[in-house]
């Protein structure tokens, strides 16, 4: 079947869940500026959680460039990565209004943990069905970073329990490690 359908699901969710984590930051009450800090954890919270969904869409994107058709199995890892995705407004809100509190933060980072599980099973899932000289398996090959990120945020669900702002310090280095495109796929498809 085509790919077309699931990206355009794809993007609804996330659009969707960007849409509900902005509607969760609720308007102080006063007009002076600082009326604002009591929700500098809730921003920062919305930010490194939007930055995620960003990381998250873009490398989607870029991801299905190299795919011509799906199958069955990678409807459902697709879901399976949504499902996660959907649940960063909770996350985000919970860690925000409990000033990155211990057990939130590595609740937090269960999510973004289990979030990278679905996306590393999506692309196995859509590497199952593409010959191993495919331009998606070229570019995933060994897929170094998706690994690195993987035992960073398990290293960090651990930390976070003791220290937050250091799994919270771990989840940010991740996520710059993703901030730029994954090129693999860029490079792969234009050669």
């Amino acid at each position: 079947m085509h790919k077309a359908r699931l990206e355009a699901f794809s993007d609804g969710v996330l659009a969707i869940v960007i849409t509900i984590m902005v509607l969760e930051m609720k308007v102080p009450h006063g007009e002076e500026l600082s009326a604002l800090t009591p929700l500098l954890p809730v921003f920062l919270s919305y930010v490194l959680s939007f930055i995620y969904i960003g990381i998250y869409w873009n490398n989607h994107h870029h991801l299905f460039q190299a795919v011509k058709q799906v199958k069955g199995g990678v409807l459902w890892a697709n879901l399976h990565l949504l499902f996660w995705l959907s649940l960063f407004p909770f996350v985000t809100g919970w860690v925000g209004e409990n000033h990155f509190a211990a057990h939130t933060v590595a609740l937090y980072s269960g999510v973004l943990f289990m979030a990278a599980v679905a996306y590393y099973i999506l692309t196995r899932a859509l590497l199952a069905f593409h010959d191993a000289d495919s331009p998606l398996a070229k570019a995933i090959g060994a897929d170094t970073k998706g690994r690195l990120s993987l035992l960073l945020y398990a290293l960090g669900i651990g930390l976070s329990c003791w220290m937050p702002w250091l799994g919270v310090s771990l989840y940010t280095v991740v996520a710059v490690l993703w901030l730029v495109p994954d090129r693999r796929i860029e490079k792969h498809l234009l050669s």
